[in-house]
Parts: C-alpha cells; structure tokens; sequence
C-alpha cells in the first residue's frame, strides 16, 4: 500500500499550485517530484510539463528537461517557449549546433528578426 505523502496530496489543482510554489521557492526537486504525478495523470497538459521541463533544467537533469521539452513540441510544435527552452537546454549540454535551429526558430516565433 503505498502512502500519500503532502506532496502528492489533494486534487490537481491543489498540487499544480503547490508544486508553481515550491518552483517559485527555488526548491526545484520537490516541484519536479509533484509535477511528476502529475504531467503522469494529464500527459496532455503542456502547462505542467513545461513547468516539470523548466525544474529539471533549474536542477541540473538536462536530459529529462529536453525529453519534456520534445514531448511539448511534439503535441505542438509552435509552442514558442518550449522551442526556446529546448535550445537552452541543448546549449547547456554542449549541443550548441543541434540547439541553434530551435534558438532561430523560437526567435522568429517571437517577432525577433535577424541583425
């Protein structure tokens, strides 16, 4: 029988809030385990897991925050942010020519034109 700890407990709605509080907080793994559970119960939710991507990225865990980040984009490949994040994140990995064309397009995606 596994136990509900605090984290976990109470609706979506009760954990979405608590888990953008412990991210405001700075306290990312506590955030990255609510949001877990809960990109887990609406994998469909681009909020959440935009949320989940960014406190991996803020925790070091690169390779989980691009996972994310991909799954975003596949579900909605103009989502602006997450093209931005993903070459971000690239970038931190060293990936600088992979995260280039995602750093372009999120760019042109937000109006920026080239100098």
């Amino acid at each position: 029988m596994s136990e509900e700890t605090y984290y976990e407990f109470g609706t979506a709605g009760e954990q979405w809030d608590r888990a953008q509080l412990f991210f405001e907080a700075k306290e990312y793994l506590t955030a990255v385990r609510i949001l877990r559970g809960l990109v887990a119960e609406h994998p469909d939710q681009t909020a959440q897991r935009l949320l989940l991507a960014r406190a991996y990225y803020h925790s070091a865990q690169l390779s989980r925050a691009e996972e994310e980040l991909r799954a975003v984009l596949e579900r909605d490949p103009v989502e602006q942010y997450a093209r931005l994040m993903l070459g971000r994140t690239l970038e931190r990995q060293g990936r600088a020519a992979e995260a280039a064309p995602h750093l372009r397009l999120a760019a042109a995606m937000a109006g920026e034109l080239p100098e």
